[in-house]
């Protein structure tokens, strides 16, 4: 058992890092690099593929590119998009634009037609930089080349290039490899924007969230000092760098600690150990399922044969953790709670199965679990109107308490583009006159050694049966089948009945098939009745995020109606088994048929 103590001691080493840069420092994410290459300019930074680019190569480009969007008139405080896969050039663009004093909105690659407009829209992005390998996104809006400054950024392919975009090639090749003036910084500080990143999208429109130079130097500065990071580390990138868990949580560790970046394109469960293996990788990420992928690749002799010590990330499910650090060797598995534009985190590091963190002490902390109602879906007030805070194993809202401290870059809520969308978030009066909460959306319960344990989000838990169902129980129960892939849970009206029924969406591993008595049997053992799903989906393919999240909104929108290629079933309870889904058994059941489309 680990103390508490012990465990804040540890955390107060992330702290430590953390306040190492305040809001009001002159230092930014650009001068980092610039002194990075200073002192170590041949020191490897970024490999891709078989490349291998110096910290004082990465930084040339990184200026090419800055000084081409001067001559183009891009000036300090811009705002200037970036649309791009990963690649090389993303980080000399997303370096330039820091260079010059703007700020980057980074757009999902995957965005096209009303997403598009609406991310260029709420960032009020002035200028696009395309990836070429992204074109195609600009097919259902051939206006914005016309409307905004549109420059394609080649990556080797032949492609037609859209009327009105500015090709990059022997333009930058001509523009001089050393760093811009200081100037163009002038009036950034830690506090500034440094570039807009959008949430998640699972549910609605994504919000561009706002990430400042100070937090990003500041993570970088924590890990590195947590983990004992250093220049001989090597960083395995295979998340979207338009995401904050590649882009901030990895890389500005590389960064401050003067290690390489191996990037890839995207994640491949059977790369992954490969790729560790021949670049002598140090520390890589997960998120979302990723770890199922790699625990579900054929076992293979060379599995703890490599030098990967620590993995970060969040979504890691508990079914699998004990059994993927047995297998793989991992020692650490730091498994996380934050998000873009949270004020409030946590972190597992003390290694608690199905943890997201602990809070030892909650005065030290800004973070404080709240009762909410999911019947009423509101929270509990006590007669004051004040919010009650949560007892050992009462499940509850997480809010983080808004700080605006001088010197200290914690606790703040930096907020989106949209003041509205920021004000929504905001909680006011909350235990006493005055004071300001965010709100994260996030259920939790907490042990009584005060570890945090995710339950779902507000929303995501729906109401069967006169019965309150988690999705995240559902799907962490499911998990436990051999042979399932990915599972997504989540409510479905059906016509003439309160409340939404389960409904799970799976996807099998490669060669193996739906069981319908097996399943039935498994959710009948681990569920209580009214959480049994009611409907099954099978999918061929999954529909994730790019960062290994379950999207449910397009689910959801399709209910029980049968989609071309699926397999749809229905728990038959007295049978105890699934049966496939059809008027007959919809019929036999007394279920009406799934509203249309």
């Amino acid at each position: 058992m680990v103390t508490r103590e012990q465990t804040q001691a540890r955390m107060d080493i992330i702290s430590a890092g953390m306040m190492k840069h305040t809001p009001e420092q002159s230092y930014t994410v650009a001068d980092r690099l610039e002194a990075r290459a200073a002192q170590a300019g041949d020191s490897p930074f970024l490999i891709w593929n078989e490349q291998v680019l110096s910290y004082g190569e990465v930084n040339a480009q990184a200026n090419r590119y800055a000084h081409f969007a001067l001559a183009q008139g891009v000036k300090p405080g811009d705002v200037v998009a970036l649309l791009m896969e990963n690649r090389p050039e993303f980080l000399f663009i997303w370096f330039a634009l820091a260079k010059i004093g703007c700020v980057s909105a980074l757009i999902n690659p995957q965005a096209s037609g009303d997403a598009l407009r609406h991310a260029l829209a709420t960032t009020a992005s002035q200028r696009l930089f395309i990836g070429t390998e992204c074109l195609g996104r600009l097919e259902q809006t051939p206006e914005i080349p016309g409307r905004l400054p549109t420059y394609a950024v080649t990556d080797g392919e032949p492609r037609e290039i859209p009327a009105g975009c500015i090709e990059l090639g022997a333009q930058l090749s001509t523009q001089p490899g050393s760093n811009p003036d200081r100037s163009l910084r002038d009036g950034i500080i830690g506090q500034s924007t440094l570039c807009l990143i959008f949430t998640s999208g699972t549910t609605g429109l994504p919000k561009a969230a706002k990430v400042t130079h100070a937090r990003w130097l500041g993570t970088g500065e924590a890990w590195c000092d947590f983990l004992g990071l250093g220049p001989t580390d090597a960083f395995y990138c295979v998340l979207p760098l338009y995401h904050v868990a590649a882009l901030m949580s990895l890389l500005a560790n590389a960064l401050a600690s003067g290690g390489r970046v191996i990037l890839k394109r995207r994640f491949s469960a059977s790369q992954f150990w490969q790729d560790v293996r021949r670049h002598d990788i140090t520390v890589a990420q997960y998120s979302g399922e990723m770890c199922r992928y790699l625990f579900n690749q054929p076992p293979h002799p060379d599995d703890k044969n490599h030098s990967l010590r620590v993995m970060t990330g969040s979504g890691l499910s508990p079914a699998i953790w004990q059994a993927f650090q047995d297998r793989f060797g991992v020692t650490q598995m730091i498994e996380g709670y934050g998000g873009t534009e949270l004020n409030v985190g946590m972190m597992n590091i003390d290694n608690r199965i199905g943890s997201c963190g602990r809070i030892p002490f909650k005065e030290r902390s800004n973070a404080r679990l709240v009762k909410y109602d999911r019947d009423q879906d509101c929270h509990v007030r006590s007669p004051d109107g004040t919010l009650i805070e949560c007892g050992p194993n009462e499940v509850g809202e997480m809010l983080g308490m808004i700080l605006n401290l001088p010197g200290i870059s914690g606790g703040r809520f930096d907020g989106y583009t949209d003041p509205a969308a920021t004000e929504k978030k905001i909680l006011r009066n909350v235990f006493q006159p005055g004071d300001a909460w965010m709100s994260t959306g996030d259920l939790f319960r907490r042990d009584e050694d005060d570890y945090y344990y995710f339950v779902d989000r507000v929303g995501d838990t729906f109401r069967w049966k006169s019965e309150n169902v988690s999705t995240t129980e559902v799907a962490n129960a499911l998990s436990d089948w051999p042979g399932v892939e990915t599972v997504t849970v989540y409510g479905v009206s059906v016509p003439g009945q309160e409340g939404r029924a389960g409904m799970a969406t799976l996807v099998m591993q490669p060669g193996q098939r739906f069981d319908p008595v097996a399943c039935h049997q498994l959710a009948a053992k681990a569920l209580p009745s009214y959480a049994i799903p009611l409907f099954i989906r099978v999918k061929a393919d999954a529909d994730i995020t790019a960062t290994f999240k379950l999207r449910k909104v397009d689910l959801q929108k399709s209910g029980y109606a049968p989609v071309a290629g699926d397999e749809l079933y229905v728990a038959d309870a007295a049978a105890g088994r699934y049966v496939a889904l059809s008027e007959e058994s919809l019929s036999r059941l007394g279920i009406p048929p799934s509203p249309p489309i």
